[in-house]
């Protein structure tokens, strides 16, 4: 048990081991923000892209 103790407080420890839980709310929260502008700009969205890729193939 006390190995598994120290390897366990050896764990929660390291620097290197990151924010995991941190780094998945901000993608969940990133992706909720891209629906969202998405669901409420989608069509000018649409237009400002076709519109730039048009200019750039010179048809417009």
């Amino acid at each position: 048990m006390r190995s598994l103790r120290r390897r366990w407080t050896a764990l929660a420890a390291d620097p290197e081991r990151g924010d995991v839980p941190g780094w998945v709310m901000i993608t969940l929260m990133t992706a909720g923000l891209v629906v969202l502008i998405w669901a409420l700009a989608g069509e000018a969205l649409t237009q400002v892209f076709n519109e730039a890729i048009d200019r750039i193939l010179g048809g417009g």
